[in-house]
């Protein structure tokens, strides 16, 4: 037991992740596993959803004073970039499919900010 105490923690943390790769090859546990990286992502999702949902609620006095157009504009953005991250946790794009995910979030991003930016500048 000293011997593994006293080991780098790189090895150890290698050791380990070669062990249950080991159990799981000899106990042929990779559709257990595939079930739980799905379980994963699907909560992942959520968090995030939940996170996105709470930061909404402290602020939605703020974005109740705004125009019926820049609600509207920041509101459509947000619902696309969830049923974009949605597509691509289910789809799984690759090639032109994921370059069309990235534009798409980064287009909502920046219509959000550029809603968010115009209804908090307080100049004249």
């Amino acid at each position: 037991m000293r011997f593994f105490r006293e080991m780098n923690s790189f090895v150890r943390g290698l050791l380990i992740v070669a062990v249950v790769a080991l159990v799981v090859v000899i106990l042929q546990l990779q559709a257990t596993l595939t079930a739980l990286f799905l379980i994963a992502q699907i909560a992942f999702f959520l968090a995030i959803a939940f996170f996105v949902y709470l930061v909404w609620r402290e602020r939605r006095s703020d974005i109740d004073t705004w125009s019926t157009r820049a609600k509207a504009a920041f509101y459509a953005a947000a619902v696309l970039i969830v049923v974009d991250v949605g597509l691509f946790i289910v789809a799984r794009p690759s090639g032109r499919s994921a370059l069309a995910f990235f534009l798409v979030l980064i287009i909502c991003g920046f219509a959000m900010f550029r809603v968010w930016r115009d209804q908090h500048s307080y100049s004249v």
